[in-house]
């Protein structure tokens, strides 16, 4: 956790209002940090549906494992999160420590084990000494409902120079429902669950099911359309919990995803989980400069996708934005190493509203100096247009700084 916040971070935090069904504590274990609180323990109420996605990583962690394997009993009851150590790549003694873990979780709280969901940010490699729970858990539990919003997203940071909060209401059956998210992640981000975490929350009642379908349908287009590094972490996890208890104020539970609440639902999730995934690239480490690369006029809209990232990855690209230079060459090619369909003579390149390329070569009205007016920006645009046919797709990532190779330089000093 940096003492020097992102430029980019945002001017103010969020009102999140309470979620009827979810309590937090927070605690400073010593997982590695000193003088910070590690880690939260969130209560769930009895009857809490659960949804999940996981990194795609094929060196996944331990408690990436544990949840994957517990997802599908659909019913959560605890979510246990430290920061400090990933307990990824630890062998048996990673697998033995999960479920040490939810063993001390389980009698803390009086749970079942296969309800409690854990996770861990943080070193990779290092065994993480789950017996440290074992002295904070009781007092997690006593503690529940004393930590805010804000302290719950504070003690999941790790190079996170700012908590990350969302929040969002809507209108079902005349009441209101609301959704509340936090996450972290700063670097070791890309697409593929682009190390971050994201929990959210909602006090509707809604089928694990359907809780899966909106989850999986708007990761693709928040978290997994960020990227700071183009490195998918073995850590991602994103978890959705509907606790129901908004159905004791007349909101009847959504069973199905072709109930039309479901879509109004998922719609405001969509917003909330943008909003958590741009907080992460524009706390990107090391970054200056938050970027949205748009990709239209591609055959396929997985197509326009490919080459946004192809884009968006390119240190060159990066590094151009870092140092205000508008190279649109650097654009050209990353477009044409994306290996998707392109015709260089059909292709236009904008940034911000300054057409800088067209028909495979320079705009013929080119200006350099407007071009770069709009690379002195925090918020800088680009847009490509491939001319081939209706396929689209937004991405967002950062530049490429001095300051990224120092973090990352020095990660375990």
């Amino acid at each position: 956790m940096s003492t020097t916040v992102s430029p980019l971070a945002p001017k103010s935090y969020p009102d999140m209002p309470d979620i009827e069904g979810v309590t937090f504590a927070t605690v400073e274990a010593g997982i590695k940090y000193s003088g910070r609180t590690d880690v939260l323990l969130a209560s769930l109420v009895e009857g809490t549906a659960v949804a999940g996605v996981f990194t795609k990583s094929k060196c996944s962690s331990a408690p990436v494992d544990w949840c994957k394997e517990i997802l599908s009993n659909g019913q959560a009851r605890a979510l246990l999160v430290n920061s400090g150590n990933a307990n990824a790549f630890t062998g048996k003694k990673g697998a033995a420590a999960v479920e040490l873990s939810a063993d001390i979780v389980s009698k803390a709280v009086g749970c079942p084990r296969h309800s409690i969901y854990l996770a861990s940010t943080g070193v990779i490699g290092e065994p993480l000494p789950a017996e440290k729970f074992e002295g904070v858990a009781d007092g997690l539990v006593a503690a529940q409902g004393q930590a805010s919003w804000l302290d719950a997203a504070q003690a999941i940071m790790t190079t996170d120079t700012y908590p990350k909060l969302a929040t969002a209401t809507v209108d079902l059956d005349g009441e209101t429902v609301s959704i509340n998210g936090i996450a972290k992640g700063a670097g070791m981000i890309a697409p593929d669950m682009a190390t971050m975490l994201s929990f959210v929350f909602t006090d509707a009642a809604i089928a694990p099911g359907v809780l899966q379908a909106m989850l999986g349908q708007n990761t693709e287009t928040s978290f997994n359309a960020i990227t700071v590094d183009s490195d998918t972490s073995t850590s991602d996890t994103v978890l959705f919990f509907a606790t129901g208890a908004a159905e004791k104020r007349g909101v009847a539970a959504i069973a199905e995803v072709d109930d039309p609440r479901a879509e109004v639902i998922r719609a405001v999730l969509a917003d909330v989980m943008t909003d958590l995934a741009h907080q992460i690239v524009r706390d990107g480490e090391g970054a200056r400069k938050f970027v949205e690369i748009a990709v239209e006029g591609a055959e396929t809209d997985q197509s326009a996708k490919q080459v946004a990232l192809s884009i968006a990855n390119s240190p060159l690209v990066k590094t151009a934005v870092a140092g205000e230079d508008a190279n649109w060459g650097r654009v050209v090619m990353a477009v044409g190493k994306a290996g998707e369909p392109a015709d260089r003579d059909r292709l236009a390149i904008w940034f911000g509203d300054v057409r800088v390329a067209v028909g495979g070569e320079r705009d013929p009205s080119y200006s350099e100096e407007a071009a770069s007016a709009v690379m002195k920006e925090e918020n800088i645009p680009i847009r490509v247009d491939l001319g081939l046919g209706t396929g689209e797709a937004v991405v967002w990532t950062c530049d490429l700084t001095k300051q990224y190779v120092e973090i990352n330089g020095d990660y375990r000093s």
